[in-house]
């Protein structure tokens, strides 16, 4: 109906529902990231229920999947989806359109408490500033304090060349993610499970995002009821380094979180890692070993990441070192 009305005369007013005090919450720039699961922003019905899925975060979309003829509803539609449903704890995220109606649509999400903006088809470091500046101005109008973070989507070539520059865009981006249907699109190529025709832009946009100190995401996965094909996808994902990928079905969040969560073995052995290398400091030794293998100081800092992420997951106890004997540590 606001949309309707709108359309009908111009006015600035808006018809507000009550915003659910459970949904007033922050995010961090390296919470883990591994499923984000997508929502077309004009489908409240798969909106309401859609935190209880335990995505690691829920995309409100207001870009492709909506036709040209409803965003105009769909952001009052997003608008109130942020202040009414319960997210369960889910990072808030809304992706908005490119250009000039991207900017137009921050207007839509930014004074309601969104968590982080996904920008699609990303082709520059100057956009991301844009889109920087937009925010501050509706947050300094406003008096908000909330933080909001930026994912840059990059989705052709251009994009994959300027990696470095659209991660390095704004201190508020934290992550910086694939679209392959679109870049393989722009190469004149058709996308294929083995994903050679775009080994190159992914490895490059991981490269990109650890050189920047933020987190490379990987595209969705199309095909929604293949989880074996999934499963596979996520582990070559993981093994390239990407940190997480984006979902396009409640069934794929479990499968994702799973494959880029560390397993058992990674586990163990980053603990063996770890409890060398203490054991090397505290008998004063220069030299780590493990075993017949020297232990270089970027396998410690991977070993000791991987800990870190197995007891934020609850896969380890915080108090793990403890629990080896002194003469053992």
């Amino acid at each position: 109906m606001e949309s309707a009305v709108k359309q009908l005369i111009s006015t600035d007013l808006e018809y507000l529902p009550d915003f659910l005090k459970e949904n007033i919450y922050s995010t961090t720039r390296d919470r883990f990231r591994f499923a984000r699961l997508y929502l077309p922003g004009n489908t409240p019905g798969l909106m309401i229920n859609a935190g209880l899925h335990s995505a690691d975060g829920i995309i409100l979309d207001l870009e492709d999947s909506v036709a040209p003829e409803k965003k105009d509803e769909a952001r009052i539609l997003v608008r109130n989806a942020l202040r009414q449903i319960s997210f369960f704890g889910a990072e808030r995220m809304v992706r908005i359109n490119q250009g000039e109606r991207g900017l137009e649509d921050l207007h839509f999400v930014i004074p309601h408490n969104v968590n982080l903006v996904l920008i699609p088809k990303c082709e520059s470091g100057e956009y991301i500033m844009q889109v920087e500046n937009e925010i501050s101005g509706i947050k300094r109008k406003l008096n908000l304090r909330n933080q909001v973070y930026l994912m840059p989507i990059i989705e052709s070539a251009l994009g994959v060349e300027k990696s470095f520059e659209i991660a390095r865009g704004s201190e508020n981006v934290v992550a910086i993610a694939i679209g392959l249907e679109d870049y393989t699109a722009d190469l004149g190529v058709s996308r294929t499970i083995e994903g050679n025709e775009s080994f190159y832009a992914r490895t490059r946009l991981i490269v990109s995002a650890k050189a920047a100190g933020i987190q490379p995401i990987d595209s969705v996965f199309s095909d929604v009821a293949d989880m074996e094909a999934l499963k596979q996808t996520v582990m070559i994902s993981k093994s390239l380094g990407f940190e997480g990928m984006g979902c396009i079905h409640p069934r794929q969040i479990a499968v994702i979180k799973q494959g880029f969560a560390p397993d058992k073995t990674e586990i163990e052995k980053s603990k063996k890692i770890v409890l060398a290398f203490e054991a090397a400091k505290i008998n004063g030794l220069g030299v780590v070993a493990l075993g017949s293998k020297m232990i270089d100081p970027p396998v410690v800092a991977r070993a000791q990441k991987i800990i870190d992420l197995a007891i934020r997951l609850n896969l380890l106890s915080s108090v793990w070192m403890s629990e080896i004997p002194p003469y053992e540590k």
